[in-house]
């Protein structure tokens, strides 16, 4: 499997993406603005779209998405885009976005019986099958209801906490679970820790004692660092001493993990 990364940006500025991914080519997770980085031909090829929560930066292209490749879509009879999300995250999307006033409900355009999206309830635990793909619902600890997710592989797996804090039940699973590449969040510097704490986020001190849960020599890539602050948050974990192999991701990095 192939994961491209749109965007890993906590926020925007010159040059920063909010949080997405592309799994091969037909899969999204998460929907920040780096979506807008690909190809009209490229976003025809999604074909499913894994959610972890309802916060703008993970959900603002869904929508966009969407109308751009409504006429492609329809033309080629492709199956409406399938949107994986919680109860309550698909209860969010409907009921603030696309309601007609923020944007048009997609779910029922250009017609009831042929939607561009349509929207599928997950549930932690739950493995989706994915054309090839075997993805697991992962448990998340955030302000809203959240989940992360791990794409499923021979030789391990490749885990996306998503938006988080403090998170035992991540760990509970991810004790049974090869681990070939975690990505996890670290939101704020030390010098915001309370911050974190009370908005759900990891900071350095926090993502000490959860990677110190993790099996040892694993590959580890930090998100969702605020613009400006890469360089300082990365210099307070480096500080740490890590037994992983840690960095920063940027947009347009490319991982892969063994089918």
């Amino acid at each position: 499997m192939q994961i491209r990364v749109l965007g890993c940006s906590g926020s925007i500025a010159a040059g920063s993406r909010t949080t997405s991914f592309l799994l091969d080519e037909t899969v999204l997770i998460d929907a920040g603005t780096g979506v807008g980085d690909l190809t009209l031909e490229e976003m025809v090829r999604i074909d499913h779209i894994l959610v972890t929560h309802s916060h703008l930066d993970h959900v603002l292209s869904i929508g966009l998405l969407a109308d751009s490749v409504t006429r492609r879509r329809r033309a080629a009879a492709r199956p409406p885009i399938q949107v994986h999300a919680l109860a309550a995250t698909i209860a969010a999307l409907r009921l603030h976005i696309f309601n007609g006033v923020i944007w048009p409900d997609f779910t029922r355009l250009p017609n009831l019986t042929h939607p561009v999206l349509r929207f599928q309830t997950v549930a932690v635990g739950q493995v989706l099958q994915l054309a090839q793909h075997q993805v697991e619902v992962l448990p998340a600890s955030h302000t809203v209801p959240a989940v992360g997710y791990a794409v499923l592989g021979s030789q391990g797996a490749w885990v996306f906490t998503g938006d988080t804090g403090p998170n035992a039940a991540l760990w509970a699973r991810l004790a049974t679970l090869p681990v070939a590449a975690l990505v996890i969040e670290t939101a704020f510097g030390d010098d915001e820790k309370a911050l974190a704490g009370i908005s759900r986020h990891l900071c350095p001190s926090f993502l000490r004692g959860e990677l110190a849960q993790l099996a040892p020599d694993t590959d580890v890539y930090i998100t969702h660092i605020k613009p400006g602050e890469v360089d300082a948050v990365m210099s307070e974990i480096a500080a740490q001493g890590n037994r992983h192999r840690v960095r920063a991701l940027t947009s347009g990095d490319v991982m892969s993990v063994p089918t």
